[in-house]
Order: structure tokens, then C-alpha cells, then sequence
């Protein structure tokens, strides 16, 4: 169809001005709105305002401007139904040839930190949307465009076409159309939802990332959507798995519980190894001691760039993946020796990569629930023993309690102040994780005496602590709010031990 009356109206004004000079020089006849019709005359370009096109004055500081019989009627008519014709001849419609609407910034306001209920229902487009809509419905004769980057396709398309664009691209751009508006309107109700607390309903529209190989096994297809590439750069080795990406994920929440230099070794999305120390290389031995078999095949994370002595004792064992804001150019040699191995680069600070929410499916539908990414401090807790916990103590239990948070429940995890000495994961009594963790510890040639036992949820019965007080723990970190907790208590002060509760638990299904 021949482009001979194009409306363009746009919040986002980006090389807006040489489309339109462009159109102009084609015979278009632009017609515009509000601030985009003063860049464009600014510009020196032809247009009309839309008011003189609609003969109606834009009212209410430009809420209704373009719903107007006018314009819905120049883009819905059928070209070519004789019974359209007449009735457009007859209600006096210009046939619209092409619209170019973006949309009021929603997302981008409602991103703010300070957003207000009334600054987002302001920013809620009407008239673009309802634009959108009739000329998508209409693209056998009426071209629409919604993204600045496909402008030059578009003018390409015209200067191919005598003038015209094809029907294949107006295909293309009318689904592109549904899916703007679409997302426009997801981004409103869940924002709407959220803020009012209704809980009506929920839905998300992510764009595809990347398709996998294959899900979890490869029997199963998998494929990634959002924007993790905001947050991760694959810097060498082969594409990225399900299960790589899970475990990528699982590292960074880690990871972002520590300021101090810090080396953590994940698999299966589990801590198997933590340790902090200013020398990063001293980190990883305090992180590996924990554990020397599991790292096979695991996940490495830091919060520090990767220095060469560093990739030096790391290259020693197999790896999937590590995680680093940065590799230094000496560190990257030594590792990209190794073709298999994924190199990620963390783009942001870990706690700016964190979801805020977690969804799972499940039968019939999805559970959703704010992500567990609470940063308590220790001023929050409360010794229920008669004995206080020494300050190093103390520091053991912190460190514990900021791991096993990440451990699969039911979880346990023996720690000092500055590394893991035995983690006990996914266990179906808290006794037997303890076991394990303690085993564990002992498999590694680690000794529990004066470590600190953290745990998820509570110990329902004294067993678990009093396996924890004969392994070494001299203090322990628990959520509390077990009706056992009392006997739970004494356990503690028959054995001179110190405790903290919580208050807050930190189950990982």
C-alpha cells in the first residue's frame, strides 16, 4: 500500500526527526501530536497538528487528543470494501497509511525508586495503544510502527516499493504491534496488582534470551527468557546449560551475602565450600578445604576479580563455570587453555543481578512468592542461653548463618569466622544433615572444636544440637519457634553453649 498520510506521535523521539524528513521527501503528508510536532516544525518539517485534522481541540492537558472517529476511521476502514468506501466518503475519513507510536515511558517510571501511585497511573498511554490496535488490526492496508530501530527498514521497504510497503512487512510489524501492546499492559496490571495488594491475577512476558540445548536432561527442551545478559557475560568456553544457568544464579545470591573478598565452590546449586579472606587465593584454600571432591564439575564464585595466581591452582582441578566481576588478562590465558570451561563475568554488583521474586510451577498453576533476599544484621537476633557468645564466636555464627540460607533444607553448616568446615544439604531429618556435615568435615581432615552449627529452621528436638555440641560447636544460629525450644535451650546450657535465634527462617524446597 502506498504511504500517503503517515499520524506519528512518539514519547521516545529517537531519530524521530530524520524518519519523518525522510517520509516528507517521499510526498507523506504527516500529521502529529503535542511535542512531537513541535520537534518536527523545529525541524522545519511539514506536519499537521492533529487538531486541525480531527477539527477537535486536544482537551484535558493532551488525555484525548487522537481517540477520534477520524483517526480510528482513516486506519480501520477496509481499502477496497465498497461498503467501507462509501461510509468513509460519507463520515469524511482521510485514509491513514502509517502510524508511528511509541508509548508513554510506564516501565521506565514505574523503575524509579521513589515512583508514586498517581506518577504511573499518569504515565499510562490511552490513545497510543488504541492507535496501535487499529492500525495492526487494519495491516492489509496500514502500516505501524512501534520501535525506532525499525525505521530504516521500513524507509528501505518504500524506496524498494515505489513508494509502498509489503504486506510481509506489515505482517511482521503488526504482530510486533500486539506484543508492545501487550507487554504495555502486562507491565500495568502487575504493577497495579502489586501496588494495591489485589492479588488478582498474575502473568509475565519475558523476551527469549537464548534456546538450550536441552532442560535439565536431554530428554527434556529448555530455553532461557529475560535479561540476563544485563547481568552476565560469557567470556569463553562452550554455550551455556539449564543447568549451568541455575547454578549461575544460585552462585550470585551466594556471593552476595559477602563484602569482604570472598570464594565460594557450588554444585547442584549447593555450597559445598566458602571461605573470605583478603588474599583471594587464601580464600579458595579455605573454600576447597571444606570439601575437595565435590568442587568436580562444580561452580566457582568470586566477588573479586580473578587474579593469575588464582587461576593457576583453580585450572588444577575440573570445573563447569566461574563467576568473577573480572579476569585479569593473565588469569584468562591460563583458563582459556581450557575450551570447556565458561568464563562469566558478572556485569553488576551481585545484589543488583538478585531476583526479587521466585516462581515455580507447580500442578494447575505457579506458586509465586517474594525472593528470600534478607540482609539481617545481628542487632536483630537475641541469646536465649545464659552464656553470650564470645565476639569470634559470634562472627562464626554470622558467617554460617549467611551460607546455610543457601543450602537445600534441611541444612546445616559448621563454620568459623572466616570459611565453611562441613555443610549437610537436602536432608530429610535436620539430625542426619548435621551428620552428614559432620562426616563431611572429618572426610576433609577439618576439626568441628569451636565452630559454630547454623541452621535453616529450627532443631525440632535436642538431638540435633546435642550431635552438634559432641562434634565441637560451642555456639549455634537457629530461627527459633519450635514448641521444643526450651528443651532445645537447656541442651545448649548443660553443654555451655552458646545461642542465637533469629527469627527469621530460611527454608530452600
Amino acid at each position: 500500500m502506498k504511504i500517503r498520510r503517515a499520524l506519528i506521535s512518539v514519547s521516545d523521539k529517537t531519530r524521530i526527526a530524520a524518519f519523518a524528513r525522510a517520509l516528507e521527501r517521499q510526498g507523506v503528508d504527516i500529521i502529529s501530536t503535542g511535542g512531537t510536532a513541535q520537534l518536527l516544525r523545529k525541524e522545519k518539517i511539514p506536519v499537521r497538528e492533529i487538531s486541525s485534522f480531527t477539527a477537535f481541540p486536544e482537551v484535558l492537558d493532551g488525555r484525548v487528543k487522537t481517540l477520534h472517529p477520524r483517526v480510528h476511521g482513516g486506519l480501520l476502514y477496509k481499502r477496497g470494501n465498497v461498503k467501507h468506501e462509501a461510509e468513509a466518503r460519507e463520515c469524511g475519513f482521510e485514509p491513514i497509511d502509517m502510524v508511528v507510536v511509541n508509548l508513554y515511558p510506564f516501565e521506565a517510571t514505574i523503575a524509579k525508586a521513589e515512583v508514586t501511585l498517581a506518577d504511573a497511573i499518569e504515565n499510562i498511554d490511552i490513545g497510543g495503544p488504541s492507535m496501535i490496535r487499529s492500525a495492526a488490526k487494519n495491516y492489509e492496508s496500514v502500516t505501524v510502527v512501534v520501535d525506532p530501530a525499525d525505521y530504516d527498514a521500513v524507509l528501505e521497504n518504500i524506496g524498494d516499493n515505489k513508494g509502498e510497503t509489503t504486506l510481509k512487512l506489515r505482517e511482521r510489524l503488526a504482530i510486533k504491534a500486539f506484543v508492545r501492546t501487550a507487554n504495555y499492559d502486562r507491565a500495568i496490571s502487575s504493577f497495579l496488582n502489586k501496588e494495591q495488594t489485589t492479588d488478582a491475577s498474575f502473568s509475565q512476558t519475558l523476551p527469549l534470551t537464548m534456546r538450550l540445548r536441552y532442560g535439565e536432561n536431554p530428554h527434556q527442551t529448555g530455553a532461557l527468557y529475560g535479561d540476563f545478559d544485563k547481568y552476565f557475560e560469557k567470556l569463553h568456553g562452550k554455550e551455556l546449560s539449564f543447568n549451568n544457568i541455575l547454578d549461575i544464579s544460585a552462585a550470585t545470591n551466594l556471593i552476595a551475602e559477602f563484602d569482604e573478598p570472598t570464594v565460594a565452590i557450588l554444585k547442584h546449586t549447593n555450597p559445598c565450600g566458602v571461605g573470605t579472606d583478603a588474599d583471594l587465593r587464601k580464600a579458595w584454600d579455605k573454600a576447597y578445604a571444606t570439601d575437595k571432591q565435590a568442587p568436580f564439575g562444580g561452580v566457582i564464585v568470586s566477588n573479586r576479580l580473578f587474579s593469575e595466581s588464582l587461576a593457576k591452582v583453580i585450572s588444577e582441578i575440573f570445573s563447569e563455570v566461574i563467576i568473577a566481576p573480572d579476569f585479569d588478562a593473565e588469569a584468562r590465558a591460563i583458563l582459556q587453555k581450557k575450551k570447556n570451561l565458561r568464563l562469566i563475568r558478572l556485569k553488576t554488583p551481585p545484589l543488583e543481578a538478585r531476583p526479587t521474586s521466585d516462581i515455580r510451577s507447580v500442578c494447575g498453576g505457579v506458586l509465586v512468592q517474594d525472593a528470600d533476599a534478607t540482609q539481617e544484621t545481628s542487632s536483630e537476633y537475641r541469646t536465649v542461653t545464659k552464656r553470650r557468645p564470645t565476639k569470634t564466636e559470634l562472627n562464626a555464627m554470622l558467617f554460617g548463618w549467611r551460607v546455610v540460607k543457601h543450602v537445600k533444607s534441611n541444612a546445616i553448616v559448621y563454620a568459623k569466622a572466616d570459611r565453611t568446615l562441613g555443610i549437610g544439604a537436602g536432608q530429610m531429618s535436620r539430625v542426619d544433615a548435621s551428620r552428614i556435615a559432620i562426616w563431611k568435615a572429618k572426610e576433609a581432615g577439618l576439626s568441628l572444636k569451636g565452630s559454630a552449627v547454623a541452621s535453616d529452621a529450627f532443631f525440632p528436638f535436642r538431638d540435633g544440637l546435642i550431635a552438634a555440641a559432641n562434634a565441637g560447636a560451642t555456639c549455634g544460629i537457629q530461627p527459633g519457634g519450635s514448641v521444643r525450644d526450651e528443651e532445645v535451650i537447656a541442651a545448649a546450657d548443660e553443654r555451655n553453649m552458646a545461642m542465637i535465634f533469629t527469627g527469621i527462617r530460611h527454608f530452600r524446597h
